[in-house]
């Protein structure tokens, strides 16, 4: 049985001060290492014993997000761009405020750019397709992700079995902070134990 959890990373500059994540390079804040360290407290207690494969996002909230959870299990985090979170193009660098006064295309498919220079949602799912398929035929039986919110919906539909199209009708999303927990079966069969778990985020506790 393959065990998977895909942490978003947590709470991010970007986050409180008014401007667009995406490809621009923001740290943690000091709340969001403190919540990563519960993450890492939790995913600990859970995998305790376990060898784990750790992948993140070569983007500093991501990677300072994994710092934490390789601290624990005393791995060195396997960085991976295709982890990034969805290029804006443009406005990566700028304000929310900007990115909704200047926007070239209202996104209503998988194929529209914000702006022209941007990653549509079909661009990001065959940046990732490459990288999900090597991780579901791995024989690693414990493996956790760091990413962003925008990315792993994406991952979500790929897990599920889902085509790229049917981000056109419905996804499912996480928050900050949030872990979900999915399982393969020795049979073939995906199951999606967790999502956007927010209760790694608050004070570990045991279970």
């Amino acid at each position: 049985m393959k065990n998977i959890f895909t942490v978003q990373h947590t709470q991010s500059e970007h986050h409180i001060n008014g401007m667009v994540g995406s490809w621009t390079d923001w740290n943690l804040t000091e709340e969001g290492k403190k919540q990563a360290d519960r993450i890492a407290d939790q995913l600990k207690r859970e995998l305790d014993g376990r060898e784990i494969v750790l992948y993140t996002s070569d983007l500093k909230r991501a990677m300072q997000t994994a710092e934490s959870i390789a601290s624990r299990f005393h791995v060195e985090p396997i960085v991976k761009k295709e982890l990034r979170e969805r290029n804006l193009g443009r406005c990566c660098g700028k304000s929310v405020r900007w990115l909704r006064e200047n926007l070239e295309c209202d996104e209503k498919t998988i194929d529209d750019r914000l702006f022209s220079d941007a990653e549509s949602r079909r661009d990001e799912w065959n940046r990732l397709k490459p990288f999900f398929d090597r991780v579901m035929a791995d024989e690693n039986e414990n493996i956790i992700i760091v990413s962003h919110g925008d990315l792993l919906s994406v991952f979500n539909s790929m897990f599920l079995g889902l085509d790229a199209e049917s981000m056109n009708t419905c996804e499912m999303f996480g928050l900050s902070g949030g872990v979900s927990r999915m399982i393969v079966r020795d049979d073939g069969k995906r199951m999606i134990r967790q999502i956007s778990d927010m209760s790694f985020v608050r004070q570990a506790f045991i279970r």
